[in-house]
This record gives structure tokens, sequence and C-alpha cells, in this order.
């Protein structure tokens, strides 16, 4: 960019031209007028040399604008790049916590874990990825507590690859949520407080590693999702001899939801193990909602969920009715009460499982929920594990029984 070259020529030229005009008027006058003429020819020189620094400046702070741009530009376009893969990733998370007051006794007998307590039930973290219109991605950790070796442990709840072909037909393979559990705790609500009937008797799993079909019919009135899995949970990736099935059917009209569902299979069972019995369930969940007020009630009915492995059969029910209100968009009051026949075999056919909760909760955020929950669970006749530990006493007889009762706040955050 020699721009400096033609203004010093311009220059030069306009100097030429008054010098020769000075010349021709001091045609007559004295040498002293020359001498004059010449000191003035030497002061534009100095002028025009003056100018042509100043231009050379000038280049070479355009030559580093322009590089300046240049670099710039690299920068805006590598951070255009990373910025649109952020853009199709999301990462969520949320946490289970409660801090209660917890006096169990079975049989008469404290139990060691009796007290007050902070506890973190379960932590997730979500990340998922939108490839495009139809394929996307996500990977779910699930931080909970192991009290068999008094240390936290990190599992992979979720990993799975989706395409949703049609807001009618979605296919995902990994593992992923199971038709019913989680489908019956959206409709409950409080699953921060306790889990659902079919969760805390451990009659099925949450989560597992398979293949799934789901989709939604009719402007969302209808829903359904098929799974055929390991039957082993989230928490194992094992190779099984036959995949496990579960099924699920729902209806959403207005305030109302309607489901029924099903699973049948060995729950895991390896190659080389011997099995007597096939699981089977049958679920239904019925719940209506209207200005606040939600009333509903689960059921299910199992077969030899506890006896795939066992040559005697056994057969087992539940049913947990449920309700609340929530008066303010802030404030809700809830409860819930489940019942339990988890055997019928003769040795243990006298054993039944109460539990009950009732609370208030808090919502300052759509991302917090406080509740202050009062809960019991009880074993008569025998013991049961469920998802607050063994519950019951210490032989199938009658008198033999346990109480779990805990109060507290219960919470959930989640962003």
């Amino acid at each position: 960019m020699k721009i400096n070259s033609a203004l010093v020529a311009s220059a030069a030229t306009i100097t030429l031209l008054a010098s020769s005009q000075a010349g021709f008027a001091a045609k007559s006058n004295s040498d002293a007028a020359i001498s004059n003429v010449a000191a003035q020819q030497q002061q534009t020189q100095e002028q025009v040399d003056q100018l042509s620094q100043r231009l050379d400046a000038i280049e070479a702070e355009l030559q580093q604008s322009e590089m300046r741009q240049a670099t710039d530009h690299d920068k805006v376009e590598s951070w255009k790049a990373v910025s649109g893969w952020f853009d199709n990733t999301s990462i969520s998370g949320r946490m289970y916590f409660d801090i209660t007051d917890l006096n169990l006794k079975n049989a008469g007998a404290a139990s060691k874990n009796n007290g007050v307590s902070f506890d973190i039930k379960r932590f997730y973290i979500g990340i998922d990825h939108k490839f495009d219109d139809t394929f996307s991605a996500n990977v779910t950790t699930d931080v909970t507590y192991d009290s068999n070796i008094s240390v936290s442990q990190i599992y992979i709840k979720k990993a799975f690859l989706q395409a949703k072909l049609d807001p009618a037909f979605t296919v995902i393979v990994g593992s992923t949520d199971m038709p019913w559990i989680p489908y019956a705790e959206g409709i409950y609500g409080y699953r921060f407080v306790e889990n659902t009937l079919i969760d805390r008797v451990k009659f099925g799993n949450s989560a597992d590693w398979g293949v799934f079909l789901t989709g939604k019919l009719a402007d969302g009135l209808l829903e359904y999702k098929f799974s055929a899995t390991t039957g082993a949970g989230y928490k194992k990736i094992i190779r099984t001899n036959q995949p496990d099935y579960e099924g699920r059917v729902s209806l959403h009209w207005e305030g109302l939801d309607l489901a029924v569902g099903g699973y049948i299979g060995h729950l895991g069972a390896q190659h080389g193990t011997t099995t007597y019995h096939t699981a089977q369930r049958l679920d239904a969940l019925a719940a209506y909602t209207i200005e606040g007020l939600k009333v509903g009630v689960e059921y299910f009915t199992a077969s030899n969920f506890t006896q795939v492995t066992s040559t005697t059969s056994s057969h087992a029910y539940g049913y947990s009715p449920f309700a609340s209100y929530q008066f303010t968009p802030e404030w809700s009051v809830f409860g819930r009460y489940d019942y339990v026949k988890p055997y019928s075999d003769a040795a243990r056919t006298s054993y039944h499982n109460n539990y009950y909760n009732v609370g208030i909760d808090y919502r300052p955020t759509k991302i917090v929920d406080l509740a202050l929950v009062f809960k019991q669970d009880s074993g008569s006749n025998g013991f049961y594990g469920d998802s607050n530990g063994t519950i019951g006493g210490t032989a199938f007889a009658p008198g033999s029984n346990g109480k779990d009762t805990e109060i507290g706040i219960w919470g959930d955050f989640q962003w």
C-alpha cells in the first residue's frame, strides 16, 4: 500500500510550479530575490520529507490493523465451532437428601443406625447431546451409599442412544428408564420422599440395559413403552440366557391418568443358573387431578419374584392409595398408605407390610422441594427387606414384628 509515493510526487509537482512562477516574477529582481526562492524551495523539501515520514507511519499502522483483524477472525471462527457443539449439549443434576431422626426396632431390638443424620439418598448428573432432529444420546451417573461396605458408590444409571423416528415411534438402545416405575413416580410426585410401591418393595427395577420402544399417539392422549432387558437392573451389565420383558400402556386425558403394565422374565439369571419359575407381575394405576387436588392408587400382583431359583413358588400383591393438595403455588400437603403381602407360601403367608407417610411440602422455586414428613414402615409376623432395610421380627411367627419410624426434612434439588 505505497500511498506515500503518489502524495510525494504530487507535492513535488506543486513545488516546481510554485518555483517556476516565482522565477518568472523575479527575472527583473536582483540576486537577493533568487536566494529567497532557493530558501523557500529548501523549506518546501523539508515539509515533503516530514509528510513522507507520516505516510510511512500510517501505512505501517494499516498493515498491523489488517493482521489483527485476520487473527480476530480466526478466533471468532474457532469459537463459533466450539459454541455450536455445546449448543446441542446440556448438563443436568438432581439430588435427593434428608435430615431426619430414625427409630427402627426389629423384634424389640434397636438398630445401630438409629438417631439423627444427614443423608444423600440419590445424586444424579446427566449429560444430554442432540445430534440432529432424530438422534440423541444421554449418560446419567447415580451416586448412592452402599451400607454393605460403608462407602458411596457411583453407577451408570443411563447410557443410551435414541432415535426418534416419529412422535409415535422412538427406539432406545442402552440403559434407560423402565416402562413402569418412572411413570408411577411422575404421577405420584413425591419420589424424593419415598420410592413408589413397586420400587419400595423391590418387585421391579427403575432402569435396565436393553432395547426400548416408546411413543405417543392421538396428540399425547395415549402413550406406550415396551422393553427387552437383561432383568438384572442398571447396576449390573451381564449376559443372560434370554431377555426379560416389561411394558406399559397409559392414557392421559385432561386430569385423568390410567395405566396398565406387566413384567415377565428370569430377573437376570445367567447361563448355567437353574431356574424353576418365571417372575411375573401385573401393574395398574389410576389417578385424577382437579384444581390442585390429586387422588390415585397403584396396584400390583406378582408371582415368584423372590422364587425364580427356588423350588417353591410364591405369590405377592400390594396396593398404594395416595393423595395431595396444592393450595398455593408454593405449598402442598400429601399422604400415602401401602399394604403389601410379599409371600403366599404356607411358611410365610402371615407376614404383611404396612407403610404410610404424611407431610407438607414447600417449593420456593421450580428446582427445589423441601418437605416436613413423618413416615412409618412396619412388618408383622416375620420380616422382609424393602428400600428402608429389613422390616419385621427375626422369625416367621405371630408376634415377630418390627417398626421403622422417621421424622424430618426431605429435599429435592435439581437443575
